[in-house]
């Protein structure tokens, strides 16, 4: 499970931010599930993280930068030789953050309950430095660190690390130790490799939904999996009672959902008169099974973008459920929509500590903070606060301004014509 993520110099996050799963001390949570670690310790770990700002306050950058590093670490070996420097996306508005390092690092525990973290830290030309913190009985072991500045870039202490003197050899300025030791089969890093492979999935509801309609379709064709598409179907009330799957030779198979029932003989219906609503979340349906049925991280940019509000709710209540999510999987998604704060029936569907808001300060440099931070009453309202203004990362917009500015603008282009 993720425990937490930290990046600077990436886009708007030009100083360092932090996201955390961790249940925050002192907070009590219904959700959180309780993960113990190797020492014998707990840690309650949330399932979700929704990130809720303004527009263009960064939200989408922190689903970037996660992003970004897996990218990295699956890339860096292969990808990076044909780039004339390291590829990054440093914060744009300081001329000085180009002269700077992107800074990554994300903390993380497997099955057998031993944490890690893994970091690096990359400038224009080469990695500046990583690292690999292990943590079997609570105490941090460091397996390998490296720093390009050092007359020894690689040091290893302790001797834990496997061909330690070929893979100082062997791994170029530009890539990542990992992805070199991970391209060689290694069999203590590529572990730690197979984690990022595994994990940080990355998805937009508006984009690529042809390749993700025809992976809810192929899995349609497995009998349990098709069970569990058709009942996520039927609870988003769209009026769909089941589905008809057509497997083509060579082709991805042809789909048609069946509207209607009870009394009456279900129609099925050609696929281009779905409503794109109905299709975006078919389309998301596939890899939200997938992401559950592996334990995987998934991240999901601007859920609510092409979601109706339900269809959003029920990707958050699936998540939450620990009939629902059996495996640990974790979602991070972003949001314009302040009614995920609130269930339907009053209370509240995510927790303070689950709830991360964005905004940008005077020189457009993302920060990000949870609102357990803010200490919001017991009994207060979360939508009626957030929308009002109370916790921020919303715009600062009186009702009316943006229509008094234009007229504004229109009186003075009357006066100057």
């Amino acid at each position: 499970m993720l425990l937490g993520f930290r990046t600077a110099n990436v886009r708007s996050l030009r100083d360092e931010q932090e996201l955390s799963f961790v249940v925050p001390a002192g907070e009590e949570s219904d959700v959180a599930r309780t993960v113990e670690l190797s020492d014998g310790k707990h840690l309650q770990v949330y399932p979700l993280l929704g990130i809720f700002g303004a527009n263009a306050s960064g939200k989408s950058n922190v689903i970037f930068a996660l992003k970004k590093m897996r990218e990295a670490v699956l890339s860096s070996y292969g990808e990076w030789t044909s780039y004339q420097g390291i590829p990054r996306d440093v914060f744009a508005l300081d001329p000085k953050a180009g002269d700077e390092s992107s800074f990554y690092e994300a903390d993380f525990v497997f099955d057998d309950g031993v944490r890690w973290t893994y970091g690096f830290e990359l400038g224009a030309q080469r990695v500046e430095s990583e690292w690999l913190h292990a943590y079997p009985k609570g105490r941090r072991q460091v397996w390998f660190d490296r720093d390009a500045g050092r007359e020894k870039v690689f040091d290893f202490p302790g001797d834990r690390v496997q061909d330690r003197a070929l893979l100082a050899r062997m791994t170029r300025p530009d890539a990542l130790l990992l992805s070199r030791a991970a391209n060689d089969n290694h069999q203590q890093l590529t572990r730690i490799f197979n984690w990022f492979k595994r994990n940080l999935w990355d998805i937009t509801p508006e984009t690529e939904i042809a390749q993700r309609e025809a992976f809810t379709a192929r899995r349609l064709l497995d009998e349990r999996s098709r069970e569990r598409i058709e009942e996520l179907l039927r609870v988003a009330d769209l009026g769909i009672s089941g589905a008809e799957v057509e497997q083509r030779p060579g082709q991805s198979p042809v789909v048609r959902l069946l509207h209607g029932g009870g009394s009456e003989t279900p129609v099925p219906f050609d696929w281009k008169r779905e409503s794109f609503g109905t299709r975006s979340w078919f389309a998301l349906i596939g890899p939200l099974l997938l992401a559950l049925d592996e334990g995987a991280v998934l991240l999901i940019d601007e859920l609510d973008a092409s979601l109706h509000p339900r269809f959003a709710a029920e990707v958050v209540r699936l998540f939450q459920a620990p009939w629902a999510n059996t495996k640990g999987a974790q979602l991070v998604f972003t949001s314009h929509d302040p009614s995920l704060l609130s269930a339907p029936r009053g209370g509240r569907q995510l927790e303070p500590g689950q709830i991360w808001l964005t905004q940008k300060d005077r020189d457009g440099a993302t920060e990000i903070y949870p609102l357990s931070d803010v200490e919001p009453g017991e009994d207060e309202d979360l939508t009626d606060s957030y929308l009002a203004g109370a916790f921020g990362g919303v715009p600062k917009l009186s009702a009316g301004q943006i229509g008094r500015k234009l007229l504004a603008v229109r009186a003075g282009e009357a006066e100057g014509s």
